[in-house]
């Protein structure tokens, strides 16, 4: 859980919008700053080289959670060519493979990269990417995953246990009203990366007190949704097609192959609440046709665009703007100036209020000829 600098409440992700037009470029300043006045300690990883521009690595971890390749890539771009229009960007995906991603940041130390914003495919072995980058002195910004016992310049995410939380309580909410009673199924994330325990945190701390059982729990290798389709096929062997009432999912393209299971089981995924995270266009149409329930809606522009933001800053050795950094998150080896942003929980109700808002996706986007029906009736035009 994140320790916030200030005790005021994080705005929702769509207040965040407003926050956008603050991160902007800190001037031409090129002078190296001697120290961080959110940071936990004064070192070569948070003073950057004091150059104008310079090399930037975004260093993304897989593409089956579509949010990396049409949301986080090309919003951290275009922030970071609005900021600094002379700095070379070097992208790289790892297509969830650890030993990938090293080879991928040794690629950048290598072609010059001054600032290193890393989303681990892989956060504990991750570590030795930090200490690598370190030893050059390049700094590391954690994005979205945090990197335990690492000496980070930066953590940029979401309230991970507040994920788990929307998550749950929509679930737990949604059966009461219905009458459901359990038990429930829960597919948490990959237990290679920290954020999952984090969601499945939160997730806990909601579900272990409403009184509902859970029958079946399973931690999904890679997030991937062929084997969460799996994990929903062992499911419903062992439980029955009405073995269970609900089912925790936590994101979107696993949230997918768990009702694909359940379809090719003859099973109406209208009658069990599923929950998601991320809002994929995918998991917003199933929302719509009420094959899933929920999801979480998290401001990835914001994210991305805060990303760039400290990179430069980190580049260029000067001071995030003001109310960037709000808070830190102690990772055994310093406590880490962080950026947190509040995520929301999306239903049918509020679609157009959330994701098409925000510009997160156009009704158009949404709307195809199988949805049509649906979006007239959701009030989406």
């Amino acid at each position: 859980m994140f320790v916030p600098i200030r005790r005021r409440a994080l705005p929702v992700a769509l207040g965040l919008l407003v926050a956008a037009g603050t991160l902007t470029a800190c001037g031409g300043d090129d002078t190296e700053s001697s120290s961080n006045s959110t940071g936990s300690s004064t070192n070569s990883t948070k003073e950057g080289t004091g150059e104008k521009s310079g090399k930037i690595a975004l260093l993304l971890p897989e593409s089956k959670t579509a949010r990396y390749e049409s949301q986080d890539r090309p919003n951290f771009e275009a922030k970071l060519k609005e900021l600094c229009a002379d700095c070379e960007i070097l992208y790289s995906n790892a297509d969830q493979d650890a030993a990938k991603q090293q080879q991928q940041a040794e690629a950048a130390l290598t072609q010059g990269a001054k600032v290193i914003v890393l989303d681990a495919v892989d956060s504990a072995s991750a570590g030795s990417i930090v200490t690598r980058a370190n030893q050059q002195k390049v700094p590391v910004i954690a994005y979205d995953r945090l990197i335990p016992d690492a000496e980070l310049a930066y953590y940029v995410t979401f309230d991970n246990p507040g994920v788990g939380k929307l998550q749950a309580t929509a679930l737990t909410e949604k059966l009461s009203a219905d009458g459901g009673k359990g038990p429930i199924v829960m597919i948490n994330g990959a237990p290679t990366t920290p954020i999952s325990a984090e969601f499945k945190k939160g997730a806990h701390s909601v579900i272990d007190t409403s009184g509902l059982k859970v029958a079946k729990e399973f931690d999904t290798p890679d997030w991937s949704p062929d084997k969460a389709q799996a994990q929903m096929d062992q499911t419903i062997t062992a439980l029955g097609k009405d073995g269970f009432d609900g089912v925790y999912v936590a994101n979107d393209g696993m949230a997918g192959g768990a009702i694909a299971a359940m379809k090719a089981a003859g099973i109406d995924p209208k009658t069990v609440p599923v929950t998601g995270q991320d809002a994929e266009l995918p998991g917003i149409q199933r929302i719509l046709a009420g094959e899933q329930y929920m999801t979480v809606y998290k401001a990835i522009k914001l994210q991305a665009e805060a990303a760039a933001q400290l990179a430069v800053n980190t580049l260029q050795g000067t001071e995030p703007p003001s109310g960037l950094v709000n808070g830190e998150q102690d990772n055994g080896a310093t406590k880490v100036p962080s950026v947190f942003l509040k995520p929301v929980s999306v239903t049918v109700d509020n679609i157009n209020d959330t994701v098409i808002k925000d510009g997160f996706w156009k009704a158009s986007d949404i709307c195809t000829a199988e949805y049509a029906d649906a979006c007239t009736e959701a009030g989406i035009q």
